[in-house]
């Protein structure tokens, strides 16, 4: 399919570990396992330690463990070895190495912010509270983080103790924290212009509401403790989970440096990662020619068991991805079918057309739903709300050109824009709806405000945009034959995928694939399909798919070891590892 304004003559680790996502193993165990100075316990106070974490052998050498210094190891030990909930062994660790876990000032901050004592929680962490004569009955405080505000840090302690009273529905306490004791922090007044409108909240269930907060015996003390810890200097208070943090960077590393990674499986610690070519869909398998003219869309749905493509012949034509077997053919067009999608829930699918037509179609009966009103020009692209209970189409008019359409074909919104629409996309999360032009620009908009967020214009004309799943990279592929991968939220370049392979005057889809997205893909005016990895940028196939153009591919969303491509040559080709056939 030409671009407009030519003429024709015929999308594997874990997710990584943060701090404060719940609550924490470690958590637990400090507050059962006396690690929160409400009782002595080896795992934290083991002697006479007077240091953070510091070791109570005196001027004992401190060996380096293979190049690590061992007191940081052997902390970070004693802290795993507590998560997994081995609390004698941890014990027994600190005992015989000498090393506390924590010291007993920070078992105490610990203890006092899980269990409320807001006082003596600011006095532990920044030091105060003085017996006659000037000395510190709490110290000097712990030590921080560089460049950390400590007014922040008061703010988000006084601003639980604030919530905690409305909660127990205190409300002349909680007006005089905020008065006396958040108000002179001098923070942000917005922030405290909401926390004030909590005063007048109806019920201790409209509070939690309105604060996005689950109360004293939910998981905020520990969030605001996660919180709190990232300030603190970690020679002080070890990070959570700091060895399972550490592990999956390593994993995450070798998945990086590994070029054919393409398994969802977390690899094994026990050897170093790396996987062979050989495991990799690098050879066609299978060639669908059910087509009578050039296919220039293909995807499969979303549970992976059909898969769709449409094209120059204005039929859709549905296969099961087990047989192959043609399980619907969607007449539809004469001028051609541009584009095609999926509900989320694999029951319907909207086909736009080159003949100013959009359908909305049953997969299963292969009926007809509903037919939108004829447009002015062809209809290009169309993408679906998250919910399925809407789309988007866009259009080469200047009218009409991106609109939002229920179920029962009924126009729910009109953005009213002059630009001409080539192809769209919607991010996974429903935030953003990506919108480009026929040109070199793109507009991207808050798709639940439906403002324009900004416009980006990448000075070369456009061939086609799509999302990844995460909702935060954008890949734009123009007709030079680059993608560039963009951070939506930061609108920055992360990464260019160049071919050396024009896209010529043709739409070319670019698409994110294999495990965990973990390779970019496009296909060429000359046929060719390239195949990048995504995090290096590397080329690792450069494929020949089809004689003339590759317009498309599609990665089968349950099998990283398939994908398929559509050519001009009238041919869906598919790339299966054997076993997978």
């Amino acid at each position: 399919m030409r671009l407009e304004g030519e003429s024709s003559n015929s999308n594997g680790t874990s997710r990584p570990f943060a701090n404060g996502s719940g609550v924490s193993p470690l958590h637990k165990a400090a507050l059962s396992n006396s690690a929160n100075g409400t009782r002595r316990s080896s795992i934290v106070m083991n002697g006479s330690s007077t240091t953070n974490g510091h070791s109570n052998s005196g001027g004992k050498q401190r060996m380096s463990y293979f190049g690590h210094d061992r007191e940081e190891v052997t902390r970070i030990l004693i802290q795993a070895l507590t998560d997994l909930g081995y609390n004698g062994a941890a014990g027994s660790l600190s005992q015989e190495s000498g090393y506390d876990l924590e010291s007993p000032t920070v078992a105490a901050f610990r203890n006092a912010v899980l269990q409320g004592e807001w006082t003596e929680a600011e006095e532990l962490l920044f030091g105060g509270s003085t017996e006659e004569g000037g000395v510190s009955i709490n110290g000097p405080g712990l030590v921080l983080q560089p460049g950390v505000d400590k007014n922040v840090m008061r703010f988000w302690l006084r601003q639980q103790k604030f919530l905690e009273l409305l909660e127990q529905r205190d409300t002349g306490r909680a007006l005089m924290v905020l008065r006396s004791e958040l108000t002179p922090l001098d923070q942000d007044t917005g922030k405290l212009h909401f926390l004030s409108s909590l005063l007048m909240s109806q019920s201790i269930d409209d509070l939690k509401a309105k604060a996005d907060w689950d109360g004293a015996e939910g998981a905020s003390r520990h969030q605001l403790l996660s919180n709190l810890s990232k300030c603190i200097s970690p020679s002080v208070m070890l990070p959570e989970r700091r060895l399972a943090i550490l592990l999956q960077q390593v994993k995450r590393n070798q998945i990086s440096n590994c070029l054919y990674h393409n398994t969802s499986t977390s690899p094994s610690l026990y050897q170093d990662h790396a996987c062979q070519p050989d495991h990799f869909p690098r050879y066609p398998s299978k060639d669908l020619t059910k087509h009578t003219g050039e296919v220039w869309q293909v995807q499969f749905s979303h549970d992976g068991k059909r898969l769709a493509s449409c094209g120059g012949d204005g039929t859709v034509i549905i296969y099961d991805v087990e047989s192959w077997d043609v399980l619907q053919s969607l007449a539809h067009s004469e001028g051609g079918i541009c584009s095609l999608a999926w509900s989320p829930d694999d029951t319907m699918m909207v086909t736009v057309a080159m003949d100013k037509d959009a359908v909305l179609w049953n997969t299963l009966t292969g009926n007809v739903k509903v037919r939108l009103p004829r447009f002015g020009q062809p209809v290009s692209s169309v993408a679906w709300a998250p919910d399925g209970q809407s789309f988007i189409t866009g259009c080469l008019d200047k009218e009409k050109n991106l609109c939002q359409w229920n179920i029962r074909g009924e126009l729910t919104y009109d953005w009213r824009r002059a630009h001409r629409i080539q192809d769209l996309a919607v991010s996974p999360d429903g935030h953003f709806l990506v919108a480009m032009e026929c040109e070199t620009h793109i507009y991207v908009y808050n798709f639940v405000t439906r403002e324009l967020e900004y416009e980006l214009d990448l000075k070369t004309k456009l061939a086609s945009v799509s999302i990844s799943q995460n909702s935060r990279y954008l890949l734009a592929h123009n007709v030079a034959g680059d993608a560039r991968m963009i951070d939506l939220d930061t609108r920055e370049t992360v990464r260019t995928f160049r071919s050396g392979e024009k896209a010529g005057h043709f739409v070319i889809r670019a698409a994110y694939g294999g495990a965990n997205e973990s390779f970019v893909v496009i296909g060429s005016e000359d046929g060719h399909v390239f195949i990048w990895h995504k995090e290096t940028g590397q080329l690792i196939e450069k494929l020949e798919a089809h004689k003339g153009c590759c317009n498309a591919i599609a990665w089968s969303p349950t099998n990283p070891s398939m994908f398929a491509s559509a050519g001009d040559d009238h041919k869906v080709r598919m790339y299966v590892l054997s076993a997978h056939i």
